[in-house]
């Protein structure tokens, strides 16, 4: 089977498995959505990069040393029905990666990335991402048992934060938070962010 080094190579309207994209070498980021190739928005602008810096700088302080652990894109985080155990590559069809995520059963952890969904997943958007973040990912996060899920928005200096049901079916919002608040994870309320220092330029 030749080598895939290219999105030429593929059919984009095809199906795919994670096990297919384990074995891809392309130069563009990409990730798989129930199957189908997606690709990733150009390099994040400077306000992006901005606040993951310093919302990552200010969980890595929160979690160093901590049983959960932070993970930065790119980190490939596998997802599939949450009530089910742990897949085969080839049986896995959505591969994403977050902007930030946390994790707190190692279990989960692989070499390539995350098997199952992380505990709590932050997303920032940007023009080129807000639909996917806030409509396609927002329903796989839902569907996938992901707790907690942040919704940053860079321009508005805005936070929507959602939290699973007491089923663990639907996301409700649990919260919003602007400009210069605080912030309080659900799942652990004992960190405080400062949004001011978040969206510092």
């Amino acid at each position: 089977m030749a080598q895939i080094t290219e999105l030429s190579q593929l059919d984009m309207d095809g199906t795919y498995s994670y096990a297919d994209y384990l074995t891809w070498q392309l130069e563009e980021t990409v990730e798989l959505i129930r199957g189908k190739i997606m690709l990733m928005a150009p390099a994040p602008n400077v306000k992006h990069q901005s606040i993951i810096t310093n919302l990552g700088g200010a969980l890595f302080n929160y979690f160093h040393k901590k049983p959960c652990r932070l993970f930065y894109a790119p980190f490939d985080v596998s997802l599939f029905d949450g009530h089910k155990s742990k897949l085969a590559d080839r049986e896995i069809f959505t591969v994403i990666q977050p902007d930030l995520c946390v994790i707190c059963d190692p279990d989960k952890l692989t070499e390539q990335g995350c098997s199952g969904a992380p505990d709590w997943v932050i997303e920032i958007l940007s023009p080129n991402n807000s639909k996917r973040d806030a409509r396609i990912k927002f329903d796989l996060y839902e569907e996938n048992g992901v707790t907690e899920y942040w919704l940053v928005y860079p321009y508005e200096q805005s936070v929507y934060q959602f939290v699973l049901n007491e089923q663990g079916q639907k996301y409700q919002l649990h919260g919003m938070y602007a400009q210069d608040g605080l912030a309080v994870p659900y799942l652990f309320p004992d960190l405080q962010i400062d949004l001011a220092d978040v969206f510092a330029e």
